[in-house]
């Protein structure tokens, strides 16, 4: 199958689901369990006290590729004091993924989510795809793809959790 029909055909299924659960601020983050790139199992609710940056991306995505090393640096700005980036692939080559994350400078965790179920839960419309959630696993921020300046906007919504 011709690649840009793949990822369309992805587009698609993770659309497909996306009746079934519609995100808002304020509400509590879907509750899932992924393996990451250092093969251990990674759920969101035992993360609650910290403030968590929840970020869908795919290596077909260029915006994504931009984006990456932009998070990288927000996680090692904040890491210390109570925040962390999750960043959920979508793809279903796991190696492909692990690969392109460690040649941008991904050194936040990786989590695969090769059946689109998490992405699912999410009701994923856009990619990337960018939540920030806060130490209670409120969802408090929700951003759809990324251009040049999110960064300042992640920043500045990051410092105001930690705050809190």
């Amino acid at each position: 199958m011709k690649k840009s029909i793949r990822q369309i055909l992805v587009l698609l299924l993770l659309t497909a689901g996306s009746q079934a659960y519609a995100l808002s601020v304020n509400q509590i983050a879907p509750d899932f369990t992924l393996r990451s790139s250092t093969k251990q199992n990674i759920r969101l609710a035992e993360l609650r006290g910290q403030v968590v940056m929840l970020n869908f991306w795919a290596t077909w995505c260029n915006p994504c590729r931009i984006e990456i090393p932009h998070l990288q640096k927000l996680y090692s700005q904040y890491k210390n004091i109570g925040f962390t980036v999750l960043g959920v692939n979508i793809d279903n080559n796991k190696t492909k993924a692990a690969k392109m994350a460690r040649n941008l400078g991904a050194k936040f965790p990786i989590l695969f989510d090769n059946t689109q179920m998490v992405s699912k839960l999410y009701s994923i419309k856009t990619m990337p795809f960018t939540l920030l959630i806060d130490r209670d696993g409120k969802i408090r921020k929700i951003f759809y793809g990324y251009k040049p300046g999110y960064e300042k906007k992640y920043s500045n919504a990051i410092r105001k959790l930690l705050r809190e």
